[in-house]
C-alpha cells in the first residue's frame, strides 16, 4: 500500500479529536518534469477530495432560511469527508462576497466560515487546493443578489480587460493570502496545509495571447509579491489555443475540468456510460510538458448519473493523463440533501447518494495506488485495473485487496485473505456481510479482534434526483431502520460483543453465528475472549471512535414510487416491483389485479429496504390492457395508488379509480425503440434553436423535428484539427424493452417513421449501441412526405458511437469506437443513436439538414 498525502499521528485524548503538534512537510515544489513534490521529502504529491461550498452563496442562504448551525453542518460533513477516505479539500471563493469594488477583503460571515472550514478540514489531516477568485454572482440556481465585490460591478468579461478590474484583483488576491486564519494562526500563503492556488475558476479568455500572458503575470505578480512560495497554477481547460500563453506567464501547472456527461440534462441518464470516461486526452500534452507544468483536476463529475460504477474509472484514466491531486463537485451539505438544489446536475452526499459516495471512496483509493501514466488498455478489456473492478450491468465499482474490502453494491466477490482484512466499505449484501438496509456501512480494524462499525440510515430516492428541484419539494429521505447484519470476519469470529459508541447509544448485545441487530450508529466490536481498554473517546486514524452524524427520519406520509412497463407480450409472467416509504414498517402491499369482474389481490413481498415484488401470473397477462392498483396498508389506514387516495377500490365511496395500464402484445408485435409520444424530453443532445416536440395532425402523435443550419460547428477547443460534420441524439430504451429481449432476436428489419423537412430526402444514420458500448448502424432515406423506412438489421455494420451528452472540456474525443461485438445482436441493445451527417456528399455537408422522426420499431 502507498502511503497516503499526509500521514497524521493523533494524541488519544478524551477531550475530542487533536492532532499531534508534528511539523508538516515543507511547501510544496514542482520539479523540471512537472511533478508536484513534498519540499522536505521529494516525495510525489498526489490526493483527491470535493468541492464543498457551504460558506457561501446559495447554501449559505438555505441554511439561514432553514435555521441550521452552519458550523456544526460543516463538522458533520467534514467528518463524512473523512469517513470516505478524502484528504483534499478545494473551492473556488465566492470573492463577490467578501470583497469590495476595489479588491479589498471584507472581515463578514462568509469568511469567517470558511476559515472554519479550513479548520476542520486541517483538524483532520487533509490538504487543500484554493481558488481565491470565482468571477460568479452568488445566486445560481436564485438570481444573483447584489453584492459589494468587484466581480458583481465588472462581470468576468470585464474582470479580464479592465485596468481598474485588473487593479482590484492584485489587490484581493495580496490580502486574500496575506489573511490570517483566527482559527489557525497561520496566513493562507503559509499554511501547510495548502498545496497550491488556483488563481480563478474558468476565465475563458477572449484576448490574443500576448494580452491573456501579461494579465496571468500580473495575477501571480501580485501573490509572489505575498512572499507565498506555494505553486500557482491556472485554468488551462478553457480557451486551450492559448496553452502556451499561459505557460509563458509564470504559474507552474494548469487546472482541467472533466463532465463527461455534459451538464444539466434534468433526468437521470440511463445507458453505459463507461466509454464517455475511458480516456482523457489531453491534446496540448506536449505543450505542458515542455513547460515542466503540473495537472490537477479542480472539478469532475459525472453529471446526470446516478449510479456507482462510474467514479473510480474517471479516476483512473486521470491518473493515466498524469494528473496529480482531483476533486469532485460538488458534495452537498447534508441539510441540502433531502432537496439537491444547490447543484441539481450533480448530487453527491454520503447520507443520501451512498452507493456514488462509496463509489467516490474507491476513486480515491485509485489516486493512491494507480501510477501517474499508467495504461491499462481501452473499454472492454479495462474493466479490472489493480485491485479494482467495476461492472456496468451490476452496477458495482469494488477494491479487493488482503486488507481493503470496499464494493458500492451487492458482490459475490471474495476477498483474497478475509483474515487479513484492515477495512470494509459497503452497501448491501458481500461474502464478508450481509445487510438488508439500504444505507452504507464501515468495518475498520482496530485491534486484534476489534473492531469499529458504522451503519448510516436507509436512503432512498423518491422522485429523480436530476430533475427542476425545489426547496419546497424533498426527493430524498432518510429512514432510521433495525436490521440483522451478518459479518463474517475471521478477526471477529461468530461470536462477539457489540456496544453502541455515538451519544445516546445505549445498545449491548452478543453475536450469534455472527449476526447482531443494528440501528443507524456506531458500534464497538470485541471478539469473544478479547479485551480492550478502547472507549468512544479513543482515536483511529482521524475520527473519534463515537462520532457519528445522520439526519433523523422525516418521512410523515406514504409514498411510492413506480413505473409502470410500456407493454409486455402476452402470455409471460411479469415481475412488478414498487418502491413503499412509510413512517413505518406497512402492515401490507397489495398488487390488485384487474382481471375479470373481481380484481386478483397479490401479497407483494419484501425485496429490501422500502423495495417490494410481487409477479402476476401469465395466465392473467392477456393480450389489451392490463390495468392494476397498489394497495398500501398502514397503522393508519389504507392508501391505493397510482393516485394515493385513502381506501381500497372496493370501499363504496372510493370514486372511479385511475389503475396503471400496460399494453399487452401478441408473440411477433413491433417493438419501438423510440415513439415520439411516448419518449418526450428523452433524448440527450446538444442544445440546437432547431430542435422541436411537435404535435402531427393525428390525435397523440408527435414528431422530433431536428433542424441543423450547419452540420460543421468549429471548435476552437479541437486541436486535432478533424473537422466533425455531424449532429447526433441518443435515446435510452433499455427500460422500455425489458420485457422484449428474447424478441428482439428474431427481429428482421428496423423501420424508421418520418419525414424530411428539406426540399428533398434526406440521409441519416440510425444505429443501435450495445451495453459493451459497441454500435451497429446502416443509412436510412427520409422522404419529404411521412412515412415508414425500412432497413434490414442484416445491413447494420459497426459504426462509431459519439460521446453523448457531448462532455466538457470539448477538446475531449468526438467518437468512442472500441466495443468486442462484430455481430449485431438486438437482444443486447439499450440505446438509439441517430446521426445527421453521415453519408451525406461533400456539398451537402454544406447545406441545413432535418428531418422529423415519429417513431423506429423493429419488426
Amino acid at each position: 500500500m502507498r502511503k497516503k498525502l499526509n500521514l497524521i499521528t493523533l494524541i488519544m485524548t478524551i477531550t475530542g479529536l487533536t492532532v499531534l503538534a508534528q511539523p508538516r512537510q515543507a511547501d510544496v515544489v514542482v520539479d523540471a518534469q512537472g511533478v508536484m513534490r513534498w519540499g522536505g521529502t521529494q516525495e510525489e504529491v498526489y490526493g483527491f477530495g470535493v468541492n464543498y461550498t457551504a460558506p457561501f452563496a446559495h447554501a449559505y442562504r438555505q441554511a439561514q432560511g432553514m435555521g441550521i448551525n452552519l458550523e456544526q453542518a460543516i463538522r458533520d460533513d467534514v467528518y463524512h469527508f473523512a469517513r470516505l477516505g478524502f484528504d483534499l479539500y478545494r473551492v473556488h471563493v465566492w470573492d463577490t462576497e467578501i470583497s469590495d469594488t476595489l479588491g479589498n477583503l471584507l472581515e463578514n460571515e462568509h469568511l469567517r466560515l470558511f476559515d472554519f472550514l479550513v479548520k476542520e478540514v486541517k483538524s483532520r489531516g487533509m490538504n487543500l487546493v484554493i481558488t481565491p477568485i470565482a468571477f460568479w454572482g452568488n445566486g445560481w440556481p436564485e438570481p444573483d443578489e447584489p453584492t459589494p465585490g468587484f466581480s458583481a460591478k465588472y462581470g468576468k468579461d470585464g474582470c479580464l480587460t479592465q485596468e481598474g478590474a485588473i487593479k482590484a484583483q492584485e489587490n484581493y488576491l495580496a490580502q486574500f493570502l496575506n489573511h490570517v486564519n483566527p482559527y489557525t494562526g497561520l496566513a493562507y500563503k503559509e499554511d501547510p496545509a495548502v498545496l497550491a492556488f488556483e488563481v480563478s475558476n474558468e476565465p475563458h479568455h477572449q484576448q490574443e495571447a500576448p494580452a491573456v500572458t501579461a494579465f496571468i503575470k500580473r495575477m501571480v505578480g501580485a501573490m509572489r509579491s505575498t512572499g507565498c512560495k506555494k505553486p500557482i497554477f491556472y485554468n488551462v481547460s478553457h480557451r486551450v489555443h492559448l496553452a502556451e500563453a499561459y505557460f509563458a506567464s509564470g504559474i507552474q501547472g494548469g487546472t482541467f475540468q472533466w463532465y463527461p456527461t455534459g451538464l444539466g440534462s434534468r433526468h437521470e441518464l440511463g445507458g453505459n456510460l463507461l466509454p464517455n470516461v475511458d480516456r482523457y486526452a489531453i491534446p496540448f500534452d506536449s505543450v505542458i510538458r515542455k513547460a515542466g507544468g503540473a495537472k490537477i483536476v479542480y472539478e469532475f463529475d459525472a453529471a446526470d448519473v446516478g449510479r456507482s460504477y462510474i467514479y473510480p474509472v474517471m479516476a483512473r484514466s486521470f491518473r493515466t493523463a498524469g494528473i496529480q491531486v482531483a476533486t469532485h463537485f460538488a458534495y452537498d451539505p447534508t441539510f441540502l440533501g433531502p432537496f439537491n438544489t444547490e447543484y441539481n446536475t450533480h448530487y453527491m452526499n454520503l447520507v443520501y447518494a451512498p452507493q456514488k459516495a462509496l463509489s467516490l471512496k474507491i476513486a480515491a483509493a485509485v489516486f493512491h495506488q494507480v501510477p501517474r501514466y499508467q495504461s491499462y488498455g481501452a473499454y472492454p478489456a479495462n474493466l479490472s485495473f489493480g485491485d479494482f473492478r467495476v461492472s456496468y450491468e451490476q452496477d458495482l465499482a469494488e477494491l479487493v485487496n488482503s486488507e481493503q474490502f470496499f464494493y458500492t453494491n451487492h458482490t459475490t466477490t471474495r476477498p483474497p485473505a478475509p483474515e487479513r482484512l484492515q477495512e470494509v466499505a459497503g452497501w448491501g449484501l458481500s461474502p464478508v456481510v450481509d445487510y438488508p438496509g439500504s444505507g452504507a456501512y464501515f468495518l475498520d480494524r482496530l485491534a486484534p479482534g476489534v473492531w469499529r462499525l458504522e451503519v448510516m440510515p436507509d436512503a432512498v430516492w423518491t422522485q429523480d434526483p436530476f430533475g427542476w428541484n425545489s426547496p419546497h419539494q424533498r426527493l430524498a429521505e432518510t429512514q432510521w431502520r433495525t436490521w440483522p447484519m451478518q459479518i463474517r470476519l475471521p478477526d471477529l469470529g461468530e461470536r462477539f460483543s457489540i456496544k453502541g459508541l455515538q451519544p445516546g447509544n445505549t445498545y449491548r448485545g452478543q453475536a450469534d453465528r455472527g449476526i447482531v441487530t443494528v440501528q443507524p450508529g456506531t458500534y464497538l466490536l470485541v471478539k469473544a475472549g478479547t479485551s480492550t481498554q478502547l472507549t468512544g473517546e479513543s482515536l483511529w486514524k482521524n475520527i473519534r471512535l463515537d462520532e457519528f452524524s445522520a439526519p433523523p427520519s422525516a418521512v410523515d406520509k406514504i409514498m411510492v414510487r413506480h413505473e409502470p412497463s410500456v407493454s409486455v407480450l402476452a402470455g409471460q409472467e411479469i415481475t412488478i416491483s414498487a418502491q413503499v416509504v412509510s413512517p413505518g414498517v406497512p402492515r401490507s402491499v397489495v398488487l390488485q389485479v384487474n382481471a375479470g369482474w373481481r380484481p386478483a389481490r397479490i401479497v407483494m413481498q419484501p425485496s429490501g429496504a422500502n423495495q417490494y415484488t410481487a409477479r402476476i401470473p401469465k395466465e392473467m397477462v392477456r393480450e389489451g390492457l392490463l390495468t392494476y392498483h397498489l394497495v398500501v396498508e398502514t397503522a393508519k389506514g389504507v392508501h391505493t395508488w397510482p393516485e394515493n387516495r385513502p381506501g381500497g377500490t372496493r370501499d363504496w365511496d372510493f370514486g372511479r379509480p385511475q389503475p396503471y395500464e400496460v399494453v399487452v402484445l401478441p408473440t411477433g408485435s413491433p417493438v419501438y425503440l423510440f415513439a415520439a409520444n411516448r419518449d418526450r424530453g428523452w433524448v440527450d443532445g446538444t442544445w440546437l434553436p432547431g430542435l422541436r416536440w411537435v404535435p402531427t395532425a393525428v390525435p397523440g402523435q408527435w414528431e422530433y423535428q431536428v433542424w441543423v443550419d450547419k452540420l460543421f460547428r468549429p471548435d476552437e477547443e479541437n486541436l486535432n484539427g478533424e473537422r466533425i460534420d455531424d449532429y447526433s441524439f441518443r435515446h435510452f430504451f433499455g427500460t422500455q424493452v425489458a420485457g422484449f429481449r428474447e424478441e428482439l432476436g428474431f427481429k428482421k428489419k428496423l423501420i424508421l417513421r418520418g419525414r424530411s423537412l428539406t426540399d428533398g430526402p434526406s440521409t441519416i444514420q440510425v444505429a443501435v449501441i450495445l451495453q459493451d458500448g459497441s454500435a451497429f448502424g446502416a443509412l436510412v432515406t427520409v422522404p419529404p412526405q411521412s412515412g415508414d423506412c425500412a432497413v434490414p438489421l442484416a445491413d447494420f455494420k459497426r459504426v462509431p458511437v459519439v460521446t453523448l451528452p457531448r462532455p466538457y472540456p470539448t477538446f475531449l474525443p468526438y467518437f468512442f469506437a472500441d466495443g468486442n461485438a462484430k455481430t449485431l445482436d438486438l437482444r443486447q441493445a439499450e440505446s438509439l443513436q441517430i446521426s445527421l451527417g453521415p453519408g451525406l456528399p461533400a456539398a451537402a455537408l454544406e447545406m441545413p439538414q432535418g428531418v422529423a422522426i415519429e417513431s423506429v420499431r423493429v419488426e
